[in-house]
């Protein structure tokens, strides 16, 4: 016989918790509790088998040249990563969605392929691409253009592209299917409304399209820049831990520094708190700015 239902699973008000609880316990476990020890640890100076408090003094090391450069150049990156992996994947998501548009099908899923790819495989293909010997992919195609070869890596300019080129490739398709999504679910009468109107293309596109997408904008605007931030993987395949005058080093890359290669777990703790800080912030601002917390505010 099935044994008959605990009551408490039955009472409205506690079974909702236990239901939850699993996912509760896991944010506990792999979120909550490295948080603490990594804000814990970044006030001290861990050595092998004991740790010593000091207080700020590894929040006063990350004033250095070398950490502004990772700042920088993760910002920079960021925005130019806004740039390009919001309005391009948000038309081509238009494109595909347009009833005029044919084999919408195999069109998303070819964009959607290079998401589905290693990243330490793309970096080793991208790295190769943008080579700095005559025979790489991009020097051959300058060579067209009659452009002598260049060491596309080793330049901040060059080096950037390649980095660009590279999140183009792997994320646009991702935030196109982000932006379908929430097409699909804008209703057609609305459009039809519009037409008869005397509404044209353009119009229909900045006075319906992009207000009802707000929310999904204001969703892949939040992990971009969270993304643009915490990017290490793609610098790291492209020079490794260390980059001609930094111009490949990010605040991930600066971490990794500080606690792998030199062993320095505390610092890199203040690093990783620095990270998760400057990041809540400008995510704070972008919301405030896109009018996020005036649908949060109780009335």
């Amino acid at each position: 016989m099935i044994k008959s239902i605990p009551k408490f699973l039955n009472n409205r008000k506690i079974a909702p918790y236990i239901f939850v609880s699993p996912f509760i316990f896991i944010l506990c476990l792999f979120f909550i509790y490295p948080l603490i020890s990594a804000v814990i640890m970044s006030f001290q100076e861990i050595l092998p088998g004991e740790s010593t408090f000091v207080g700020f003094d590894n929040y006063k090391r990350l004033i250095n040249p070398t950490f502004f450069t990772a700042i920088r150049n993760s910002f920079f990156y960021m925005l130019a990563t806004l740039v390009i992996l919001i309005p391009i994947p948000l038309i081509l998501a238009v494109l595909l969605n347009s009833k005029l548009m044919i084999f919408r099908g195999l069109f998303q899923s070819i964009l959607f392929l290079p998401a589905l790819s290693s990243v330490v495989v793309a970096g080793i293909i991208f790295r190769m691409l943008f080579g700095s010997l005559p025979y790489s992919q991009m020097n051959i195609i300058l060579g067209y253009f009659g452009h002598e070869s260049i060491s596309w890596l080793n330049h901040p300019l060059t080096a950037y592209i390649a980095l660009l080129s590279l999140a183009t490739w792997r994320w646009a398709g991702v935030n196109i299917l982000y932006f379908l999504a929430g097409l699909q679910n804008i209703p057609e009468e609305l459009y039809e409304a519009s037409s008869i109107d005397g509404a044209n293309a353009i119009q229909k596109f900045f006075f319906i399209t992009l207000p009802l997408l707000r929310p999904i904008t204001t969703y892949v605007l939040t992990i971009s820049v969270f993304g643009g931030l915490a990017m290490f993987t793609e610098s790291y395949m492209f020079w490794g831990a260390n980059s001609p005058n930094n111009i490949g080093l990010t605040i991930v890359g600066y971490l990794y520094q500080m606690g792998i290669q030199q062993n320095r777990m505390g610092l890199a703790c203040a690093v990783g708190i620095f990270l998760l800080i400057f990041t809540f912030i400008i995510n704070f601002i972008q919301l405030y700015f896109s009018g996020q917390f005036k649908k949060w505010r109780i009335k």
